[in-house]
């Protein structure tokens, strides 16, 4: 159970400025001996889960089938393992908690617990006795009055009610996010625990003292584009380097001895603006930050021993300690497949802890091994979580239609539509019967519709989606459409939509035709969620050996070639049409409307209505292709092993297997100039 001690639970809230003196004073009858010497040293594992996205247990819910990569389930185990390993421990949560699986969304959608009632994922964690955590920007996709109620933290912000109700047994920090009606924090900005902590004196004796950890934690400031249709005239965000400069000196002058920063967001060394989502690397430039708790960005920190290390040769970054800027830092994976640990040393030296870098180290320690084995899952978890797990399966498997063909994104980077089809076939029916009975005036507009592959290989050879010809169910749809977003319609032009293609078509490295070595098709910096497919009449060609933002050529309409003034209405996604990917024009300044309905209920709808899905009608429209090239070397992309016929049946012909990866993935060859 981590720190062995009386009493395990003594928090210090958040206070105003005015009653801090009143804090310290309280503060020095629990401050560190007078007689602790200096030399004294402590050994903590400070310990991380972040974006769980709801994967209590390792399953797949669109599958059917468990899911040993993963699950929170299986890294309860590592957990224990951990506490096992260190004296002194201490386990947080960095967001991204309560959205992100057919069981998150069929208690937030479906089934709505009860005010008394916690959310099967707070209940799993509550089993492993957190210390503390914060709040990401998917808690915000089901709304701000959804997420009080399972917090269990009342806001006072208009529109939401006013309600204490069953939360996670740990406290929630969140310094950068606050109400417009009061202009206080939505939650305690930061947070004092005080744990009794093993340490060794110099003389090698071993004895207990309380040390207080200040803990801070961040979201990304973009959630106000991202969740606009709900927290828009609620809330207002501060960047994380500002929100961390007003704060840290609070927590610093309320007695915390070490502070902890939980930041859902990254390493960006990019210039720091007060919008950026991965703001890590400035955070551990912030005076009085210890220790940094990564997220977000569904990474792993340190990661030195990947084959394709994202962080090496970063300004600051020790991508094999795991340190930004000297400050300990890990990101400990998604999903459950990982936990991060930092073997935290401290020192006490002038009267005050410090933390000791050139003896402390982080790591990510995951769920599966290299050689495919997974630690067993915490069979306690498993069984508390039941009641709702197999009421999200049945839900799931409530069946909407039949498909003829196959549904899949193994070929997408090749020009595979068959997965997106039918969700910008969905969307484009939507947006154009919503206007044709409420908004007359864009009558005579084309309606055209985006979509983007959510899974194509990021997370493994297991992530992709993947639909048989046969029955489709609800968690057909959830497999097609993961994320929780809402149908938006945008106004744009000709010029705008070139635009959108030349950013989703980024994604693609740009080809040498003269090089002879291998060259990659894909860019692993550019996630696949930000490729948008823009369908519905629109035609188009991908010269990839031109530069970025020079690529998109023959572009047309029915046909006809687009002119840069001609007018069209885009069915996508709120994320998308309020700057989510950064694409031109996408700032929510051109939004017509956004509907009620998710995106994924509105593919259910529709599917619902067709009945049947043929290939003919529903999976044919391969509407974009690359510029034909010759290449003095191979061109390659990596996808799911064994799946060139698929590739075949869909006919893309120009795809070739070059070799088998033997961890389920395949490297593929395609030939540009067929």
């Amino acid at each position: 159970m981590g720190i062995t001690m009386p009493v395990r639970r003594l928090f210090l809230g958040f206070i105003s400025i005015a009653a801090v003196a009143t804090l310290v004073a309280c503060a020095s009858n629990t401050s560190v001996p007078a007689s602790l010497a200096g030399g004294t040293s402590a050994r903590i594992g400070v310990l991380e889960t972040t974006d769980l996205h709801t994967h209590v247990l390792s399953y797949d819910y669109y599958k059917l089938e468990p899911d040993l990569s993963g699950g929170l389930d299986r890294a309860a185990t590592l957990i224990k393992q951990a506490r096992r390993e260190f004296t002194n421990s201490l386990l947080f949560d960095d967001g991204d908690t309560i959205q992100g699986t057919p069981l998150a969304d069929y208690q937030a959608l479906v089934a709505r617990p009860k005010c008394n009632e916690e959310l099967a994922i707070y209940k799993a964690m509550d089993t492993l006795d957190y210390d503390a955590g914060t709040i990401g920007n998917h808690e915000f996709n089901y709304g701000l009055d959804f997420l009080s109620q399972v917090t269990g933290t009342p806001y006072d912000v208009d529109g939401v009610p006013v309600e204490k109700c069953a939360g996670p047994n740990y406290p929630l920090v969140l310094s950068n996010v606050f109400s417009l009606k009061t202009g206080k924090p939505l939650y305690a900005p930061w947070r004092i625990i005080t744990r009794n902590i093993a340490v060794t004196t110099p003389d090698g004796d071993t004895r207990k003292v309380p040390i207080r950890f200040g803990i801070v934690g961040f979201t990304p400031p973009q959630i106000m584009d991202w969740d606009r249709r709900h927290l828009e005239g609620k809330v207002r965000v501060m960047g994380d380097v500002e929100a961390a400069e007003k704060y840290v000196p609070e927590v610093r002058a309320a007695g915390a001895d070490i502070v902890v920063a939980l930041i859902h967001g990254g390493v960006n060394t990019s210039p720091y603006t007060d919008t950026m989502a991965n703001a890590g690397w400035y955070l551990s430039k912030v005076p009085g930050i210890d220790i940094i708790l990564l997220g977000h960005s569904h990474q792993k920190f340190p990661d030195a021993e990947d084959r394709h290390p994202r962080y090496s040769g970063l300004p600051g970054v020790d991508d094999t300690r795991g340190a930004l800027n000297g400050v300990p830092a890990v990101m400990g994976d998604f999903h459950g497949k990982a936990i991060g640990v930092i073997d935290l040393a401290l020192a006490y030296k002038g009267g005050h802890w410090q933390v000791d870098r050139q003896n402390t180290h982080a790591e990510v320690r995951m769920v599966r091994d290299s050689e495919g084995n997974s630690v067993a899952p915490d069979e306690a978890i498993t069984t508390l979580v039941q009641p709702e797990h197999k009421a999200t399966i049945a839900y799931v498997k409530t069946p909407i239609g039949h498909t003829d063909f196959a549904m899949n994104t193994w070929f997408v980077a090749a020009g595979g539509t068959s997965a997106l089809q039918i969700v910008n076939m969905a969307q484009r029916a939507y947006v154009a019967d919503f206007i044709e009975t409420n908004m007359k005036k864009y009558a005579g507009i084309p309606v055209v519709s985006a979509a983007s592959p959510f899974k194509a290989g990021f997370a493994g050879p297991n992530d992709y989606t993947a639909i048989p010809p046969g029955p489709l169910a609800i968690y057909s749809a959830a497999d097609l459409y993961l994320y929780a977003n809402t149908l938006t319609a945008v106004k744009t032009d000709g010029a705008g939509i070139r635009a959108w293609l030349e950013q989703s078509a980024r994604w693609f490295n740009r080809i040498d035709p003269a090089d002879k070595d291998t060259q990659q098709l894909t860019s692993s910096r550019v996630p696949t969620y930000n490729f948008d497919v823009i369908q519905g009449g629109i035609t188009y060609d991908i010269d990839i050996t031109r530069p970025a933002g020079q690529r998109i050529v023959d572009l047309r309409y029915n046909g006809e070639p687009v002119t840069g003034d001609m007018p069209f209405i885009v069915a996508t996604n709120n994320y998308r049409a309020y700057g989510g990917g950064r694409f031109p024009g996408l700032d929510g300044s051109n939004v017509i409307f956004s509907a009620p309905d998710t995106n994924r209920a509105v593919i259910i709808d529709y599917i619902k209505h067709a009945g049947t899905l043929t290939r003919a009608r529903f999976g044919n429209d391969r509407n974009w292709r690359f510029v034909k090239v010759k290449t003095a070397g191979p061109v390659v992309f990596t996808s799911a092993s064994g799946k060139l016929d698929m590739a075949r049946a869909a006919g893309i012909n120009n795809v070739s297997l070059v070799h088998d990866n033997g961890d389920g993935t395949s490297v593929y060859g395609i030939d540009l100039d067929r």
